[in-house]
């Protein structure tokens, strides 16, 4: 290994995933389907089968969605786009950050490149240190905890040396990004931002999850927090994405936004707390659903764009990085 390998860092992002193809769509769905941390179906033995049934029963109607879309989801572009604007910057001789270089890889739960796959490639650039970030501001044990689950079993017998950052949902640099977003939201509503109520809109999760002690609803609240103890605005929290029978986190989102209506809301904005990449929950569901929804309602419906690679939140998560580094003991 070569002393510029040695002091090489890799930074490895890790998402959800989507299907780059309507071909792709059912295979995405057992994939999602195929694992516990998100839903239970049935005993264990029966998680897979269960999962073809439902993938095979699913496909065609979210096809349809993605066709709406373009076809396929844009997750994994807009999240290598965030990997090459991070490495970037992290190699830009920012503060404390000058004793390495830094390789920024992306790894996906659900859909290639698979979290997986790209371990060995890691390890066979010569990098032994990787510092994983879920790109998951709040964490759950069906988001960051299975991503760090699949990675830590991938890397289990290879010369890695893992740091992992579980959650980041309260970062100040992040918080800062989102009441940006969110006063760019306001402004499109000109002369009357006043009137404009905030929705923040988060992924559920099974309440199950949250009676077991994940912390993901505490750290929503916490991210909002964060935001209105800094801002004056009138605001509310729901849920979206709901699938399978059970109890999910409540509200909905759509039975906030005809609840909002009912008390004369006139102008929402939309946050997508849960989320730092455009994909077909704020792709579909929020501009395509929701805002057909409260136009039906008589509202008007914006939603504050996605993080992407906003520089902002680039420099936030160049900060968890440099805190990672400091965490693992790396930085002497």
């Amino acid at each position: 290994m070569s002393d510029d390998t040695d002091k090489t860092i890799g930074v490895f992002l890790l998402n959800l995933g989507g299907p780059d193809s309507l071909e792709a769509v059912r295979p995405f769905l057992y994939n999602l389907f195929s694992d516990r941390e998100i839903i239970r179906l049935g005993p264990s033995f029966m998680q897979k089968p269960l999962a073809y049934l439902i993938s095979s029963l699913r496909h065609k109607k979210t096809e349809g969605y993605y066709r709406q879309i373009g076809g396929r989801s844009p997750i994994l572009e807009i999240t290598t786009a965030q990997a090459r604007a991070l490495e970037e910057s992290l190699n830009g001789g920012e503060e404390g950050t000058a004793h390495a270089s830094f390789r920024v890889f992306v790894g996906m739960r659900y859909w290639r490149p698979f979290i997986e796959d790209v371990v060995p490639a890691i390890v066979h650039e010569g990098i032994r240190r990787v510092i994983a970030i879920g790109l998951y501001p709040q964490y759950s044990v069906a988001t960051t905890g299975s991503s760090v689950s699949r990675l830590r079993e991938a890397a289990a017998g290879l010369p890695l040396e893992l740091h992992t950052v579980l959650s980041w949902h309260d970062h100040p640099l992040y918080i800062d990004a989102l009441m940006e977003r969110i006063r760019k939201g306001l402004g499109l509503f000109a002369d009357r931002a006043s009137e404009v109520h905030v929705l923040f809109s988060a992924h559920s999760l099974p309440k199950k999850f949250i009676d077991e002690g994940d912390p993901y609803a505490d750290h929503i609240n916490a991210t909002i927090a964060g935001v209105v103890r800094r801002m004056d605005i009138p605001w509310s929290l729901a849920y979206q994405s709901r699938s399978g029978p059970v109890e999910w986190l409540e509200p909905s989102t759509e039975r906030m936004i005809a609840g909002l209506a009912s008390k004369g809301v006139r102008n929402l904005l939309v946050v997508p707390i849960s989320f730092v990449s455009d994909h077909i929950e704020t792709l579909y569901e929020i501009d395509i659903v929701y805002k057909s929804m409260a136009k039906r309602l008589g509202m008007r419906l914006e939603r504050v764009e996605s993080m992407n690679t906003f520089p902002l939140f680039i420099a936030a998560l160049g900060d968890i990085v440099t805190r990672g580094i400091k965490e693992a003991g790396w930085g002497e």
